[in-house]
């Protein structure tokens, strides 16, 4: 029985949009899979993890029967990839004893199937605490400015994520690992939202980023207690939230720096990548030296090995010596597209504060290192 008839691209667009949440090592062999639900001529594809799951449709189906099954994503994906591409030839896909086939031109692959029973679909909450419409765009902008600082498989859990907070028509977004935190938010057009704290996993963020489009379109967000539910365009996307406490940002950032450095980002970014070639995987250290006459970057090896780069930039306040990690420097000005940035400084044991003109609801943390 033929389920699916449409050119290569048709098939491959909506089984690539769900399939970056497989895993390539999986406790289950049906989590490699992804579910097919065909109901006249609509296609709907669902892959999960088990903690988050994404489902797109597409009207590529063939016949009036209703149909499920699970196909290995990755297989599908790379057969897929590798057909010749022939502008407007036709794959198919068929169903029959348990297998699968698809057939392009001269070349046809049998693929083993598995029961759409057994597939382990999550359950969308049915108390949804809040909820939400905004631009795509504004939503993928908020992911990018705060993403770099999530931490990666800490054993503080909730930091493996981000928080996302709604409070009346303010919505804002944290990450930090415990040595930098990136904070931003944005005004929800007629939004009166109820206060909503909850930690979104960082493999969602990461999936977000790719599937959100620089469009005007808008994505619908709910938000329960255990779950967060994103929909635009033909995605729908549904994910677990982090249990735990997200430490209190507001008292890591800093107010009142009277020290205040102005500086071209494209200077400073320049000038840590070189610095930085004489760092290793164990030391990142650089010494940043503050004065009226501008900055001096230094960074000295194991090795006895020197890099200094002096830069003209606009300084305001008392001569400072701090040290920073530089790879935490360079996150930040590489997702930054402005100009110029500016760097509030205590002394040379606090927080660097830095924050840009034209993102007023942007603030970046980041704690100073013994050099």
């Amino acid at each position: 029985m033929v389920i699916v008839k449409a050119t290569r691209e048709a098939i491959l667009k909506p089984l690539q949009t769900v399939a970056g949440i497989v895993e390539r090592r999986h406790t289950l062999p049906i989590l490699a899979n992804v579910l097919l639900r065909k109901k006249g001529a609509d296609l709907s594809l669902v892959a999960t993890d088990v903690e988050i799951q994404i489902e797109t449709t597409a009207q590529i189906g063939v016949g009036n029967d209703d149909v499920e099954t699970t196909i290995s994503a990755r297989k599908l994906i790379d057969i897929l990839k590798a057909l010749p591409d022939t502008g407007d030839s036709e794959v198919t896909l068929s169903l029959s004893n348990k297998k699968a086939t698809l057939a392009a031109g001269k070349s046809r692959f049998s693929l083993q199937t598995l029961a759409a029973d057994d597939f382990p679909a999550v359950t969308p909450s049915q108390n949804w605490a809040a909820s939400l419409k905004l631009e795509q765009k504004t939503l993928k902008h908020l992911f990018h400015m705060v993403h770099f600082a999530m931490a990666q498989q800490d054993i503080r859990y909730y930091l493996n994520g981000l928080l996302f907070i709604t409070d009346g028509d303010v919505l804002r977004v944290v990450a930090t690992d415990g040595h930098r935190l990136a904070l931003c938010e944005t005004k929800v057009e007629n939004a009166d939202l109820s206060r909503q704290d909850v930690i979104i996993p960082r493999k969602t963020v990461l999936e977000l980023q790719r599937l959100l489009a620089d469009t005007d379109e808008s994505v619908s967000i709910d938000i329960s207690n255990n779950q967060i539910r994103f929909e635009f365009g033909q995605v729908r996307m549904l994910s677990k939230l982090v249990e735990g406490k997200f430490p209190d940002y507001q008292r890591v950032v800093p107010t009142g720096y009277t020290n205040q450095l102005e500086i071209e980002r494209t200077s400073l970014a320049g000038s840590l990548t070189r610095a930085s070639i004489l760092t290793s995987e164990k030391f990142k250290g650089i010494r940043m030296s503050l004065a009226d006459t501008g900055i001096r970057i230094q960074i000295t090896n194991s090795e006895q090995e020197e890099a200094t780069e002096e830069i003209d930039a606009n300084y305001y306040g008392e001569p400072i010596e701090i040290g920073f990690n530089v790879t935490y420097l360079q996150d930040v000005l590489s997702n930054l597209k402005t100009d110029k940035v500016l760097i509030g400084f205590g002394d040379s044991n606090s927080s660097a504060l830095l924050t840009v003109k034209d993102e007023p609801g942007f603030s970046y943390v980041v704690m100073p290192m013994r050099i």
